[in-house]
């Protein structure tokens, strides 16, 4: 079984941290215990001139790391050697139906030279150096349409589908239907990013999407955010590997996600007037944030119920299982009463990393036995209690994350 994470970006995003390098991913997914890692932002030449120098061919359509670049040799030697896969995400904004839509792309390839040929053809249409995630002023049928004549074998995934600002379905921006956004070329289309802020139980709630594979990443910006979503794979270790697991199901066993509420935009909200509203109450105000009058952000939770024919609480036959995980960070955090940027919390993160194994394998797998003994009661505890989704969850809204609370106050003060 491998752990994949295929949707991340390099350091020439925006708003991404200095280690989104080669060296940086390739550690940290050896500590999360990822198999199977996107290289992002593949129209970037820079970034591409990066795989090139740092990346050596593995299994097909695959690449590992050369070992002079690798950190951390010792500590995390036993730990699988990650292969990349080609990826990268694109914004498209134009104006589709009288209205402007903006919706991100995430496109996996089988190899560098694959990504040189549609770098080159994108580059005719828009701006690819100043960011490695571009925007395009690009039709998202056209942008498949030229994805597929340039590299039949590429994939192509509508990102974080409910992210309301920047999606297929999008509240402010977006489309209520697939064929609407990609008309004669929907065939073309087999698989739905999730997003932080849903998980498949509730896409499972619209009919109209129950032939697509789902499908998790972490979006990440910094190499420690790698994997906080991620997919099951029981596959043959290559590209053509991955693409029948997302293109057919076939070897995809299912997805790690976030709590939905702790997304970002799980709920309706205004940020600067500290609100937050489930989308009954949001219903209440007609959208209209009650403490200033201006506009809510429509949440993901509120957007599926507009476009639902299913009631909540719907399993779909034959729907793929998935987790809900909280980074280990995290759970330590919650488990002993500190921020996850204590030095408190990182030193027993590098602690139970160094002693136990990666942390996929301490969420998921490890016996809490191992884990009491190594790093104590309570935080044992915590992963017991998150591994029987016993947690607590404060919905995010209007760009801030939830929250997770797995002790009530007065079990963190008697200890």
């Amino acid at each position: 079984m491998y752990i994949a994470d295929l949707h991340i970006h390099s350091h020439y995003s925006r708003a991404t941290s200095k280690e989104c390098s080669l060296e940086y991913l390739d550690l940290w997914a050896r500590r999360k215990g990822i198999g199977i890692l996107g290289t992002g932002d593949f129209t970037h030449q820079a970034w591409r001139e990066e795989l090139k120098e740092k990346l050596i061919p593995a299994e097909e359509g695959l690449y590992i790391l050369k070992e002079e670049y690798r950190i951390d040799k010792g500590a995390m030697s036993e730990a699988m050697t990650p292969r990349f896969v080609v990826s990268g995400e694109i914004s498209s904004i134009y104006k589709k139906n009288g209205k402007v839509r903006k919706v991100h792309s995430v496109i996996l390839l089988p190899g560098i030279e694959e990504a040189e040929l549609i770098s080159k053809k994108l580059e005719t249409i828009g701006n690819l150096h100043s960011d490695g995630r571009p925007i395009l002023g690009l039709d998202c049928h056209d942008l498949l349409e030229i994805t597929l004549e340039l590299c039949p074998r590429a994939i192509y995934i509508p990102a974080h589908i409910w992210t309301p600002h920047f999606s297929l379905f999008g509240a402010f921006s977006g489309f209520d239907t697939i064929e609407e956004c990609f008309e004669d070329l929907t065939p073309h289309v087999h698989a739905l990013e999730t997003g932080l802020s849903s998980d498949p139980s509730m896409i499972w709630r619209l009919s109209a999407l129950d032939r697509f594979q789902l499908v998790s990443n972490s979006d990440a910006h910094s190499p420690s955010k790698l994997g906080r979503e991620a997919n099951l794979l029981d596959i043959d270790l290559s590209y053509t590997g991955l693409w029948n697991a997302i293109q057919k199901g076939e070897g995809l066993e299912g997805t790690v996600e976030f709590f939905p509420e702790e997304g970002k935009y799980h709920y309706d909200g205004h940020r600067k007037c500290n609100l937050c509203l489930s989308p009954s109450e949001a219903k209440q105000y007609s959208g209209k944030c009650p403490v200033c009058g201006r506009k809510l952000t429509t949440g993901v939770s509120h957007r599926i119920e507009q476009l639902a024919d299913r009631s909540q609480g719907f399993i779909l036959s034959g729907g793929k299982p998935f987790e809900n995980l909280v980074p280990l960070n995290e759970v330590i955090a919650a488990s002993i009463g500190y921020t996850t940027a204590s030095k408190k919390v990182k030193n027993q993160y590098e602690s139970m990393i160094s002693d136990l194994g990666p942390e996929f394998h301490i969420l998921r797998e490890l016996p809490l036995e191992d884990i009491r003994h190594a790093s104590g009661n309570m935080i044992s505890e915590g992963i017991r209690r998150l591994r029987e989704g016993k947690v607590h969850c404060t919905p995010g809204y209007d760009g801030e994350y939830g929250m997770i609370r797995l002790f009530e106050p007065e079990e963190m003060a008697a200890n």
